[in-house]
């Protein structure tokens, strides 16, 4: 029997806890059989249904597995070299002990602008342990001041993927974007380090695995440990190199390059009853071809007001455009015998959440030149911009830049402690075999996020609560929208996109609004974060990293991010009154 989404969620959400909480099994087990089974409800072919789950448990894994690896090597060292007792006995001393909490939030802040939480979070979080070996006490203030900070830039603050879609499609300038985004997440912080106190007080518990006898506690001199320079370095490193990376791409991005003007068109009827094939076309899937033609006429035909075939070239390549930036052209079972071009692979290996809308607008217009050549002059990517953000690309990527201070933070090691081949080689294995757990885990909860999308959830919810009235209601109600979309499938990424869409699609305007669009994409920033529990794989990374159990963790960093994104809402809506900026 077929059921509709939300009952759905409601069994997932029943076999999740009732695994993990009544069952006791691990969490690792609980999140994949609830995916399982989350898989087999919807309708679909039943033969890809097993299959869906492990690809989705693989695009996680391959997404954040070598950086979680890479980060518990780099923890490790720094902890064991006295890298982090470095670089936290220096902030003490220019904070002191009472504002460290302050410090750690700011350092999340600003690292999270350019790179994505869970890269923040795993370079911070070996300072929040060695804060806690310095003073014994607040472990859980340490670790939720940096998820504090760092999940309030990387939903408000461009360039990470979900502000940029907002900005993209509400039209918002860029600047604009960024200014107001800091300037809503600076109170937003404020009220939620407040909240970390109160939080450590209700759930204060010690850093697990941390040894209390007197060996492990004895500091050593200032003499012997790696000057703070050498100490941040594995930091800062990768922070820096993926930030130029970033910046650069977002320059590249600009020019839209895959955008289609109306110069290039060629042969439009291809889409309106044309033969999609022809000499030019590829020899093979020629039903594949026709029903790629046929699903953008379609789609042309319901975004052109006029007679599709007879649209002037002007308006056919604005239409083409709005379909070129959606992230769902071409996802779905119903697609799963497409055939990507070589070319598509480097956005495929990223997944389509990751994507900037620049490169969901490359990825589509692949897929079009590929089987439909006949349409349009084919896109020329490699212009020099282009080409220099591929090679920023290769130094900024997380995984390699990850990998460099790894080997910095193994070298730092051996010299500062004196330790031979064989007790480096120990002491990185040590690290591994604590991150494969938390990379089975966080993969699990991926494809189980991955699972809720696919039946169907976020149309459900979109079609509940799609309405929305004038004014300030609009910002109420895109808010609720993010937060059920998170709530329901994991992603804040998503939860953004798939409501920015929504309410740009109905059409929503800073002069029916009173107010500019861009404090209703902070408003649905804040609503993506809140409703984060075990579909979100930042919930078990914040877990298994800090060490915390799972009820402590949705004591913890759940009410938190309730509390960030509630407070960056009600700060839009102030200042949407007294700051309107229409």
């Amino acid at each position: 029997m077929e059921l509709a989404p939300l009952a759905v969620l409601a069994v997932g959400l029943f076999v999740v806890l009732g695994a993990m909480l009544v069952l006791r099994l691990h969490a690792f087990l609980s999140l994949l059989l609830a995916a399982i089974v989350v898989s087999l409800l919807p309708p679909g072919a039943i033969d890809i249904r097993v299959r869906r789950v492990v690809e989705a448990f693989g695009t996680t894994a391959g997404s954040i597995g070598i950086v979680i690896a890479l980060a518990a090597i780099i923890g490790k060292c720094a902890m064991d070299s006295g890298a982090a007792d470095r670089v936290v006995r220096t902030a003490l001393r220019l904070f002191g002990e009472k504002r460290a909490p302050s410090a750690l939030c700011s350092a999340g802040f600003l690292l999270a602008i350019p790179v994505f939480f869970d890269t923040v979070f795993y370079l911070l979080v070996p300072l929040a342990r060695s804060l806690y070996r310095q003073t014994r006490k607040h472990y859980v203030l340490y670790v939720t001041a940096i998820s504090c900070g760092g999940a309030i830039t990387h939903t408000l603050v461009p360039p990470t993927p979900g502000p940029l879609f907002m900005a993209e499609r509400f039209g918002i300038d860029l600047g604009l974007m960024i200014l107001v985004g800091v300037l809503i997440g600076i109170p937003t912080a404020i009220i939620g380090l407040l909240a970390c106190h109160l939080l450590s007080r209700w759930t204060d518990v010690p850093m697990r695995g941390d040894d209390s006898d007197e060996s492990a506690s004895v500091s050593l001199p200032d003499e012997q440990l790696p000057p703070l320079w050498l100490a941040i370095a594995p930091v800062l490193l990768p922070v820096l190199l993926i930030s130029l990376n970033t910046f650069a791409t977002a320059i590249a991005d600009g020019e839209r390059a895959a955008r289609l003007s109306p110069e290039q068109i060629l042969r439009p009827g291809v889409f309106f009853g044309d033969a999609a094939g022809g000499d030019e076309a590829p020899a093979t899937n020629t039903a594949l071809r026709a029903k790629i033609a046929g699903h953008i006429g379609q789609r042309l035909k319901e975004l052109l007001p006029e007679e599709a075939s007879n649209a002037s070239p002007e308006a056919l390549a604005e239409a083409v455009n709005q379909l070129l930036g959606d992230r769902q052209l071409f996802s779905g079972d119903q697609w799963s015998a497409l055939t990507f071009p070589a070319e598509a692979d480097p956005l495929r290996r990223k997944g389509l959440d990751r994507l900037t809308t620049g490169e969901v607008e490359r990825l589509n217009r692949l897929v079009i030149e590929s089987y439909c050549p006949q349409a349009f002059i084919p896109h020329q990517w490699e212009t020099p911009r282009r080409k220099l953000a591929q090679a920023t690309a290769v130094l900024g990527d997380a995984n390699l830049a990850l990998l460099i201070s790894a080997l910095i933070a193994l070298a730092t090691l051996k010299r500062y402690r004196r330790l031979n081949l064989r007790q480096l080689t120990a002491a990185s294995e040590d690290a591994l075999l604590s991150a494969g757990a938390i990379i089975l885990i966080t993969s699990a909860g991926g494809a189980f996020g991955a699972m809720l999308r696919e039946s169907g959830l976020r149309e459900a919810v979109a079609a509940t609560f799609g309405g929305h009235s004038a004014g300030l209601g609009v910002m109420a109600a895109a808010f609720a929208v993010a937060a059920m979309l998170k709530a329901a499938q994991g992603s804040s990424t998503v939860a953004i996109m798939t409501t920015t869409a929504m309410f740009a699609a109905a059409g929503v305007n800073s002069g029916d609004l009173g107010y500019h669009l861009v404090y209703l994409a902070s408003s649905i920033a804040g609503g993506s974060l809140v409703g984060s529990w075990m579909n979100d794989s930042g919930f078990w990374i914040y877990a298994r990293m800090s060490g915390l159990t799972e009820g402590e963790t949705l004591r913890t960093w759940t009410i938190l991010l309730a509390t960030l994104g509630t407070t960056a809402w009600l700060v839009s809506m102030a200042a949407a009154i007294l700051l309107p900026l229409t």
